[in-house]
């Protein structure tokens, strides 16, 4: 039985990251860059203002003051998405709005609210300077935010909104990403029915393909529901062979040792077996191995059938798995040490994940059980912030002592 760590390497030498696509920017956030970017333009275009009020020349401000206001002549307004029509002599002045280019001449913006525009109303001719300006002053010169053939973004970036808001100053509509990964996802069991039809008596709804769909979307990828596979092995390779146009196949159910468990078996047939058992708590029936799909290997993970399991198996080797392919930097969960609140045992020898709920206090993280902790129970991990790590060789942790945890919501 492997480690959480050996289950892992497997998994993560199985995938590399996927080919490019081109995406509208606006489609691309939370994908990484496959290109480097540089920039095509100076941001902003022109020196420009950076507040509303009045374009001058900044020694004709020289002793400005409340009770000794500088006339200037006005002379032009120019707004934003404007040309000025002339510019700035000694003595003068011209009425600017945020963003208009700055016309020749003009080395500082006094602000409205530094001028006597305020008693002026309509009779704008002149204007009276209330503070004296320095040179520089509000304006926003040509290339501050970023120069003509900069590099602005590397390749191996992934895209947040400041990066997709700065793709569209440079007036960049599309961008080269890496794509993001298909994931198939099979339920398997006669027992299991679609949320929204009649549950007869021995039957469960299928809980697994949709939070397994969730997972996919939240970790970046692309879910394909392939439904739900009979326990019948013609149709378990069918459904199974539909799948393999995918990146990765996650199948749920059918790896443990039951009469009825055959995913292992149709993968030690069909495919190649990496694993199949994980000394772990909840999540110890595991298979991961891959189909042939011409020249071309598809990952799968068999994950148990158990709900819990199928989730807490997901976050710990689909979703690293995910990140690779995506080319993100951080594959693993970042992990953290918080204090217990209350016992929790290891009773088999296996590394537990138990499903806690975490809260900050002077500055110290602790965790307590989000409710009963079996795999089953479904309702004690959405209630959860993290998983609590108790290692292998470890019997017991008490209250108050530390453990390490991940958070659910982390992203890779």
């Amino acid at each position: 039985m492997l480690s959480v760590e050996e289950a892992l390497e497997k998994v993560l030498a199985l995938v590399s990251p996927l080919g490019p696509e081109e995406k509208p920017i606006l489609q691309a956030l939370g994908q990484v860059l496959a290109e480097d970017i540089n920039s095509p333009l100076d941001v902003p275009p022109a020196d420009n203002a950076a507040m509303d009020g009045y374009a001058v020349r900044a020694e004709d401000t020289r002793g400005a003051g409340k009770e000794s206001a500088r006339l200037l002549r006005v002379v032009g307004e120019v707004a934003a998405g404007c040309l000025p029509g002339g510019g700035v002599g000694p003595g003068t002045a011209f009425r600017i709005m945020t963003g208009a280019p700055l016309p020749p001449g003009a080395d500082a913006v006094v602000p409205f609210e530094d001028t006597d525009e305020d008693t002026r109303k309509d009779n704008l001719a002149q204007i009276g300077v209330l503070k004296e300006a320095e040179a520089g002053w509000n304006i926003r010169r040509r290339g501050e935010d970023v120069a003509w053939g900069k590099l602005v973004l590397s390749r191996g970036t992934e895209l947040s909104p400041a990066h997709v808001g700065l793709l569209a100053s440079l007036g960049l509509s599309r961008v080269q990403v890496i794509r993001r990964p298909v994931v198939a996802i099979l339920s398997t069991g006669d027992e299991l029915v679609e949320p929204g039809q009649p549950l007869a008596p021995g039957k469960i709804y299928n809980t697994n393909a949709y939070s397994l769909a969730s997972q996919v979307t939240a970790a970046g990828g692309i879910p394909c529901l392939l439904g739900i596979a009979r326990d019948e092995e013609s149709e378990l390779e069918a459904k199974i062979e539909a799948g393999l146009d995918a990146d990765l196949l996650i199948t749920s159910g059918g790896v443990s040792k039951g009469d009825y468990d055959m995913v292992k078996g149709v993968l030690a047939r069909k495919g190649k077996v990496g694993f199949h058992q994980v000394r772990m708590k909840p999540g110890k029936p595991l298979a991961f191995g891959a189909f042939a799909r011409g020249k071309r290997l598809v990952p799968h993970l068999g994950l148990p059938g158990n709900p819990v399991s199928v989730m807490i198996t997901f976050e710990l080797f689909a979703r690293p798995a995910m990140a690779k392919m995506l080319g993100r930097k951080a594959l693993h969960p970042p992990a953290r040490f918080a204090i217990l609140e209350e016992t929790v045992k290891n009773t088999d020898g296996r590394r537990v994940y138990a499903r806690v709920k975490l809260r900050e206090a002077a500055g110290k993280l602790y965790a307590r059980l989000s409710g009963p902790q079996g795999s089953g129970i479904l309702s004690s991990l959405a209630g959860a912030d993290g998983l609590a790590i108790i290692p292998e060789d470890v019997p017991q942790v008490g209250r108050g002592d530390e453990v390490q945890v991940i958070r659910l919501d982390w992203r890779g």
